[in-house]
Formats: C-alpha cells, sequence, structure tokens
C-alpha cells in the first residue's frame, strides 16, 4: 500500500461520509437552515460554538466570504481551536463546569437568538452545560455532532447527558468513534481524520439553505462578499452597517 493509495483511501472515506449526511441528514439540513432563516428574518442574532478542532467549522462560517455577516463566534479564551500552550489546555476546560453559564450570560446572546453548538463527541461538559443553559434563557440550539458517540461511549457530563439532549435539532456527522477513517499495518493506530471536512461541509450547507430560504422569502441574505474581487469592501461595508446590532466580530 503506498502513500498515494493512502491518500485515495481517505479522499474515498471523506467523500462516502459526505454522502452519508446528504443522504441521511437532509431533512435536518433544512429544518436548521430554515431555524437559521427564521432568527435572520426575526431580527435574531446567530452565534457559533464548538471547542478544540470542533471550533474550525465554528470558525469557517464567521466573517466568510460567501456566508451570512450574522454568523459570530461564541468564544471561551482557551478552548477555541489549539492556540494555548499547553494544547491539551483546551481539552481540560472542555471538562469544567460552569465555564459554560459564564461565557453565555457575558454574551450578548438572549432570548430569540440562536445558538448551534458543535461537538464530535457531544459527551464533555462544556458543550452539553452551554446548549443546556442556552435554552433554559429562551435561545434556540443546534447541535452539531457525532451520534455514534452517544451510542458507543459514556457522557463526562455530571448530567449524565450528551450534546444531543439538549438541543432543539441535531445534525449527525456520521464520524465514526475515534474520529480517524483509515487503518494500515505498518501504523500503531487509526488516522487520516474526517470530522473537521464533514461538519464544515454540514456548516456551509445550512447556511445555503438559509440564504436561499431568506432569499424565497423575498428578504436579500446578509451575504458577505470576497474582499479581493473589486466592490467586496465596499459591499460589506454596507452590509455590515444595515446589520450592525447583530455582527459582533466587527467591534
Amino acid at each position: 500500500m503506498t502513500e498515494s493509495t493512502l491518500a485515495d483511501d481517505f479522499l474515498d472515506a471523506a467523500i462516502a461520509l459526505l454522502r452519508q449526511a446528504r443522504t441521511g441528514e437532509a431533512e435536518n439540513i433544512a429544518a436548521a437552515g430554515t431555524l437559521l432563516a427564521d432568527t435572520v428574518a426575526n431580527g435574531g442574532r446567530v452565534f457559533v460554538f464548538g471547542a478544540g478542532h470542533s471550533s474550525l467549522p465554528a470558525q469557517d462560517v464567521v466573517y466568510r466570504a460567501g456566508g451570512l455577516a450574522i454568523m459570530n463566534l461564541l468564544a471561551v479564551p482557551g478552548a477555541v481551536g489549539v492556540d494555548v500552550r499547553p494544547a491539551t489546555l483546551g481539552s481540560a476546560l472542555e471538562t469544567v463546569s460552569g465555564l459554560a453559564r459564564t461565557v453565555l450570560d457575558t454574551s450578548p446572546a438572549a432570548e430569540g437568538d440562536l445558538l448551534v453548538v458543535i461537538s464530535l463527541s457531544g459527551r464533555n461538559t462544556l458543550p452539553v452545560e452551554m446548549a443546556s443553559h442556552a435554552r433554559s434563557r429562551g435561545i434556540g440550539v443546534v447541535g452539531v455532532t457525532s451520534l455514534a458517540y452517544a451510542r458507543e461511549t459514556t457522557p463526562r457530563s455530571a448530567s449524565g447527558t450528551f450534546l444531543k439532549d439538549h438541543c432543539d435539532l441535531v445534525l449527525d456527522s456520521r464520524i465514526p468513534v475515534g474520529d480517524a477513517t483509515l487503518v494500515d499495518e505498518r501504523v500503531g493506530a487509526p488516522f487520516a481524520p474526517a470530522s473537521t471536512v464533514v461538519t464544515s461541509a454540514l456548516m456551509q450547507a445550512v447556511v445555503a439553505t438559509a440564504a436561499g430560504e431568506l432569499a424565497a422569502r423575498g428578504i436579500d441574505p446578509p451575504l458577505l462578499r470576497s474582499g479581493n474581487v473589486d466592490g467586496g469592501h465596499d459591499w460589506n461595508a454596507r452590509v455590515f452597517h444595515e446589520y450592525g446590532d447583530r455582527v459582533f466580530h466587527q467591534n
């Protein structure tokens, strides 16, 4: 087995997972897009949260050319990506009870807003409490997670629940437990994770659905253009001015 074959195998595995998500989650993607469109049409704000590598699909829809300007990253210092040292600190913060409540209570998120919580396993304290506390405050919650973890692992939250148990709507990424998609007899552990590819695609599919739904209602979607095309910055400045009370990444 050569490295080029392994590359092909990974791409094939990722494509297969994307196909599973496309087929199995079509109704939920449509529902999530409608919920996002409803929030925008009703004047609500939209926030996206993910810890560790689950933050990457969240960041992918924030301040993004071709994306909705009103997508805001709900950041937990130290838990967004792997930008802290040691990197294991981010994982440790996911186990801290009460942190999610503090973050939400000091954020602009309020009743009538929408929060997307991304967590591959959905088993750690931080995403579980983020979703639970958001719902208690009247904030709509969409969870993006792998339901395989709820079937094959145990929860780490003191509540004994998973992210899926605290959402108005759940998108199942269909990622297998452990994330890695490949095994090789020469390699001591499974490798080639695909969760970022699939989860980012799910998020973009939801945003695309929302844009189409808004247009169908006669509402011009607050989409951003690339700053690297002529007129892009002027377009974006107009959108930010119109939706300034719902865009927090510009403050």
